[in-house]
């Protein structure tokens, strides 16, 4: 709860008394955001256990180690640990965001303690101490300001805003709630100006602290993709548990011994477990970790990849997202009605005025004049870095400096044409600035300032051929159009005096004034913004809007963006308000169909993306600022910009761009569809075969056919056939569609119509298949052993071309290059060489009962095998047909 000073005893301009502040201390606790008690080591990593796949893992180590397989136990122990270590890894930064958020605390505080100005830590103020505040720091606490002189304050970590919002002296006793204006908030900038106020709040009670309350707290969405995957282990479970139990079942009324009952359906049980599956889903999130990496997406945590790649909703801030973060001049409107624009890129070299009309040949040179008169008053300064362009100042005067340069204008040569005689400072009384400068005998003045004051300070206006007499009317209406657009709006005007007026020059002597124009500033959208959405179109991923600013300049900058919205999709914060005071219904029916979110607090943005998220999306959320920090930690994947992000945005997301372009993000959904995609190929291969391994013993154990292969021979099978081949299958290259494929319906399982016919007609072709070949070969008078033998053979080709035909899911394997994935060639012939080998090699031979195979059995089974690409192929291709034909 916020505590305010009124509660308390009331203090003087000498602030408070140094007892006070110890007891005030001792009762309200210390002025920073605590750590969240950090679970300790051994809890984290326990925790990366609690899976249903996890416990299949553990049947499958344990059955290992029954039939004295030692190695694959140790194999499946070591991925478990494996596993465990790096979910552990990526669960350590949970706790890292509220670390960042104590950053923006200062860590410094000027208070005035028993009537003398002093410098103490921030942590220990108080409730009611009396702190001052300058240009150039941070606010130590919420304070509700005394004293007010030009005092600007950088709020766009708290409200996502680009301007610096104005603050103002407030009476003593003000509720500070219901007057933001009169309140400097803990954490933001002091952008100009200085001021003197008394502490409201402190610690978790201060606006950033609630903000902290909020990021600290467990994240309520789980990655879509463990979602499915857990659904996808209770399958393998539950079928894997239910066909063991019946073949014992079977074996027992056939009159079987208990001890070859175990010995199959443990050795079933592991072939049919994909072990493999988790090294092969972390190999196709890194792969496609390192390919986001090289397109400026930063992947914090590994399940991110493919929780991008899911979204089918985009909630997207406003401020340093879509737009630049830089208060920019983009227009100009000369008296005579004709428009310029300025190009709104960062590089202040290579820009130049543009015309947007049909204009007189001098309009640029008028411009100019205009731009000289925004240049000359200015207070602010620009600089050349190492890293570009840096503004000091007030964030209208470093946009009217860059325009200016932009322009060919240097300032440092204007001022030596120029030479300062007196300055009239900004002041907000006044809306305006001017300064006077020696030129020729003459003195020249340049005023910048509100385009009502101006107007009323000139007598004339400058069309271009010549100076006319001003048309006060039509210069509002001009500006008016400007404001309606969204931009914040500046006039300037100049004049002249005789050099033999008296000094000191000021306010007197701003008469008769020559109007030159008026400027257009807004916050830019970034250049690359409207295509990237259009393509997030095309990939079916919708996108909403949130931001701090009013619903006209929100919609005004939407459609910019290239937002498609009606205007009944436009809402603002009080409406969110409304609904959320109504109930989660209420709040769902709005946010199913809003778009554009104005006004709207931080905890409204959290409200929104988890009604989103009750509405069946898969939500990615972007953003900069504090502000965003509670809806990128609680969203289905959280993205931060990394250039001009804040720390606790970044450290609260799963996601940081690094380069801060939105486009960026669309490559990252394209790159998690392919880590999808790939997951999805290597859980066909291994369902299909393990299903079909089933299907094998599930049709010869009831017909009294002895077990078709010897529980050492499949666990040899599940070695040979998918040793490497998964981790390979997860290698897969894009295959250049996934960005016009719509987006996956979030409620869609792994096992979708697609992929349980391919494991369907996988299974019967190879099952059924080697059911047939086993009760051909011993109606034909082949021994057990050697029957077996062939059949092994069988099931190893027959797998590896499984694992080729499941390359794509929609195209054929020679749609792309054979060896676009020189692994997995690599694989799948290594597989078939290992067996080839252990046919030959005498102590494999009599372990794995194997022998060679005549070349006409060779033939025979290498047709088989094929068999199944040729269903498979037949099965693309009419899927195929049949979609053309939909569309």
């Amino acid at each position: 709860m916020t505590v305010l000073y009124q509660q308390l005893p009331a203090v003087d301009i000498t602030g408070l008394d140094q007892a006070e502040a110890v007891e005030r201390l001792a009762r309200f606790g210390e002025n920073i955001l605590p750590e969240p008690k950090a679970a300790s080591l051994l809890s984290v990593y326990l925790q990366q256990f609690k899976s249903p796949l996890i416990y299949i893992l553990l049947l499958a180590a344990a059955v290992s180690l029954v039939l004295s397989e030692a190695g694959d136990a140790m194999l499946i122990v070591v991925v478990l640990l494996l596993n465990g270590a790096i979910g552990s890894m990526q669960e350590y930064s949970a706790g890292r965001a509220a670390a960042a958020l104590r950053k923006l605390e200062q860590p410094r505080a000027t208070v005035i303690r028993n009537g003398r100005t002093q410098e103490i830590e921030a942590r220990l103020l108080v409730p009611g101490d009396l702190v001052a505040i300058e240009a150039g720091g941070r606010v130590p606490a919420d304070l509700e300001l005394l004293q007010a002189t030009d005092l600007l304050c950088d709020e766009s970590l708290l409200t996502g805003e680009s301007l610096p919002a104005r603050k103002v002296a407030a009476d003593y006793g003000i509720n500070a709630d219901n007057n933001h204006t009169a309140m400097a908030f803990a954490g933001t900038l002091v952008a100009r100006g200085r001021g003197k106020g008394i502490v409201t709040a402190t610690g978790l009670s201060t606006k950033i602290g609630r903000v902290a309350v909020e990021v600290g707290k467990p994240s309520v969405s789980q990655p879509p993709l463990m979602i499915r995957l857990a659904y996808f282990s209770n399958v393998v479970a539950w079928s894997v548990g239910i066909a063991s139990l019946l073949l014992v079942a079977i074996g027992l009324v056939r009159g079987m011994a208990w001890h070859d009952l175990l010995l199959m359906s443990v050795g079933l049980a592991v072939s049919a477990i994909p072990e493999g599956l988790p090294i092969a889903i972390s190999v196709a999130l890194a792969i496609s970790m390192r390919r986001m990496a090289r397109r400026n997406v930063i992947v914090r945590r590994l399940p991110a990849v493919e929780s991008l790649g899911s979204c089918t909703m985009i909630a997207t801030d406003k401020t340093g997202t879509l737009t630049l973060n830089e208060l920019t001049v983009t227009d100009i409107r000369l008296p005579d009605g004709t428009d310029l624009a300025l190009e709104a890129g960062a590089d202040l070299e290579a820009c130049s005025i543009k015309s947007t009309n049909m204009v007189p040949a001098k309009a640029s040179e008028r411009a100019a004049h205009l731009l000289r008169a925004a240049s000359l008053p200015n207070e602010g300064s620009l600089t050349q870095e190492e890293n570009g362009w840096k503004g000091v100042g007030d964030t209208v005067d470093v946009a009217l400096l860059a325009a200016a340069r932009k322009a060919g204008l240097e300032r440092e040569v204007m001022a030596d044409d120029y030479p300062l005689i007196n300055r009239i400072p900004y002041e907000p009384d006044l809306k305006y600035a001017a300064s006077f400068h020696r030129k020729d005998e003459r003195v020249r003045i340049f005023v910048k300032g509100s385009a009502e004051t101006l107007i009323d300070m000139a007598d004339r206006m400058d069309i271009g051929d010549r100076v006319v007499q001003i048309e006060r009317d039509v210069l509002l209406a001009q500006k008016e159009d400007l404001a309606a657009r969204g931009l914040k709006v500046l006039a300037f005007a100049e004049g002249e005096i005789d050099s033999t007026i008296e000094e000191p020059f000021g306010h007197g002597h701003l008469i008769d004034l020559v109007f030159l124009g008026l400027a257009g500033m807004q916050d830019p959208i970034r250049p690359e913004v409207p295509q990237a959405i259009s393509r997030c179109r095309a990939a079916g991923v919708d996108i909403a809007m949130l931001t701090g600013d009013d619903p006209k300049t929100a919609a005004a900058i939407a459609a910019k963006a290239g937002l498609e919205f009606r205007p009944d999709q436009v809402t603002s914060g009080n409406a969110v308000r409304d609904a959320e005071a109504a109930g989660p219904e209420q709040l769902d029916q709005l946010t199913r169909h809003a778009r554009i979110y104005a006004r709207v607090a931080p905890t409204q943005k959290l409200a929104i993306v988890l009604s989103m998220a009750r509405n069946g999306h898969f939500v990615a959320v972007t953003g900069d600022g504090v502000n965003d920090a509670p809806a990128l930690k609680h969203a289905h994947v959280g993205v931060a910009m990394g250039l001009k992000g804040t720390e606790v945005a970044k450290e609260s997301a799963d996601i940081v761009i690094s380069d801060d372009n939105f486009a960026s993000i669309v490559s990252g959904i394209g790159e998690g569809r392919t880590a999808y995609a790939n997951i999805r190929k290597v859980i066909l291969m291994l369902a299909a075969t393990g299903a079909a391994e089933m299907l094998l013993f599930l049709l010869a154990i009831p017909l009294g056919l002895p077990m078709p292969l010897l529980p050492v021979q499949l666990l040899w099978l599940n070695l040979v056939t998918n040793g490497i081949q998964d981790v390979a299958l997860a290698g897969e290259r894009p295959e250049g569609d996934e960005l016009s494929r719509p987006a996956r319906r979030p409620k869609e399982p792994i096992f979708d119509r697609l992929m349980v016919r391919r494991i369907v007609q996988s299974t019967l072709v190879i099952g059924g298949g080697g059911f047939a070949v086993f009760y051909w070969l011993l109606a034909q008078g082949y021994e057990e052993p050697a029957a077996r033998n062939l059949l092994l053979l069988l099931f190893v080709l027959f797998e590896n071309v499984q694992t080729l035909a499941c390359r794509s899911e929609r195209y054929s394997v020679f749609h792309s290059a054979f060896f676009r994935n020189p692994l997995l060639v690599l694989a799948i012939c290594a597989s078939q060489a290992l067996h080839l080998g252990a046919m030959y090699l005498p102590w494999l031979q009599e372990t794995l009962e194997l022998a060679p195979v005549s070349w006409p059995e060779w033939g025979m089974l290498l047709a088989l095998s094929a068999s199944l690409l040729f269903v498979t192929e037949i099965d693309k291709r009419m899927s195929g047909r049949s979609k053309q034909s939909a569309a």
